[in-house]
């Protein structure tokens, strides 16, 4: 069996310079703006459950909600759309960027 090519290789955590690289970024700044709104809220209210500040998050309203279900059902997917919004304008700008360079390449 012959060896595949290496310039077909791709490997997430080991990406190739320019704009692979650029992008790979990208999508792990995403990723962790998304895991933190997603999970660290939740882990605050889990931490806090037993003292004062724990109590002063759930009495918390916001909306006639209370905070932590708004948090959840209404800011996350919005804070979702956000991120999709960003990574797209970004990898936009990346494109073009690495377009112009390999465009001035050939001239």
């Amino acid at each position: 069996m012959s060896q595949p090519n290496d310039r077909y290789r791709v490997n997430l955590f080991r990406p190739k310079s320019g704009h692979m690289r650029d992008e790979v970024i990208i999508i792990f700044a995403i990723l962790f703006g998304w895991a933190i709104c997603t999970f660290g809220f939740q882990i605050l209210l889990a931490l806090c459950q037993g003292s004062g500040a724990g109590s002063l998050l759930t009495r918390l309203t916001l909306f006639g909600l209370p905070l932590h279900f708004w948090f959840t059902g209404q800011f996350l997917p919005l804070w979702f759309i956000v991120l999709c919004v960003l990574f797209n304008l970004y990898i936009d700008r990346i494109t073009e960027f690495h377009s112009r360079r390999r465009d001035r390449t050939y001239e």
